[in-house]
């Protein structure tokens, strides 16, 4: 399975015939492997908690789907609309809310 279809202008993948906002280009690889392991993480814990019906799970971890999903810059402003500081903050900051307390 190769890289999804893009549109013409790169911001967004097509995934059966659907649009969804591609990842920020500038991500470094070691930043965009951490927040895609993070996200896969985070989307099993959702299903974990919906299997065993615990709401609390669930919500907690959607958060961290959510948090995950701003770095990449799947979610939040454009990453187009942002300068690339503005940019490297939000990864850093979805880094370290993923990271947790200590």
């Amino acid at each position: 399975m190769g890289e999804p279809e893009r549109t013409p202008d790169g911001r967004y993948i097509v995934v059966r015939g659907r649009r969804w906002r591609a990842a920020d280009p500038s991500l470094p690889d070691d930043v965009r492997a951490q927040l895609q392991q993070h996200l896969g993480k985070a989307r099993a814990e959702v299903g974990a908690g919906r299997r065993t019906g615990d709401d609390d799970r669930v919500a907690a971890a959607r958060t961290r789907v959510d948090a995950a999903k701003h770095g990449l810059g799947e979610r939040g402003t454009p990453w187009w609309e942002l300068e690339i500081a503005d940019r490297e903050a939000r990864w850093e900051r979805a880094l370290r809310e993923l990271a947790g307390p200590g």
